[in-house]
C-alpha cells in the first residue's frame, strides 16, 4: 500500500526537477496522485472500509487545494501538469 523511498524519489526527480526537492507543489500534486490511485485500487476491492475512504477523502481535498494553487500563480504549469497526470479530462 505505501510508496517506497526509490518511488518517491523518482516522482520528485520526473514532477518537481530533482529528488532531493520535495517541496516543490508539481512534485507533491504527482505523490498525491500516486497515493490515491493506489488507495483506490483498494476501495475497489474492499468497498465497506470507511475509515480508508475517510483519509482518500483528505487526500483528494489536500490534492484539490494544492491544484488550486498551483493554477492561480502558475496557470501554464498547472496546465502542463494536469495534462501530465492525466486529473482531469
Amino acid at each position: 500500500m505505501s510508496i517506497t523511498t526509490e518511488k518517491k524519489s523518482s516522482i520528485f526527480a520526473e514532477y518537481g526537477g530533482k529528488a532531493t526537492n520535495t517541496g516543490s507543489i508539481e512534485g507533491q500534486i504527482a505523490l498525491l496522485t500516486e497515493r490515491i490511485n493506489d488507495i483506490s485500487k483498494h476501495m475497489q476491492a474492499n468497498k465497506k472500509d470507511f475509515s480508508t475512504q475517510r483519509g482518500l477523502m483528505h487526500l483528494v481535498g489536500q490534492r484539490k487545494r494544492l491544484l488550486t494553487y498551483l493554477s492561480k500563480h502558475d496557470l501554464t504549469g498547472y496546465r502542463q501538469l494536469i495534462e501530465k497526470l492525466g486529473i482531469r479530462k
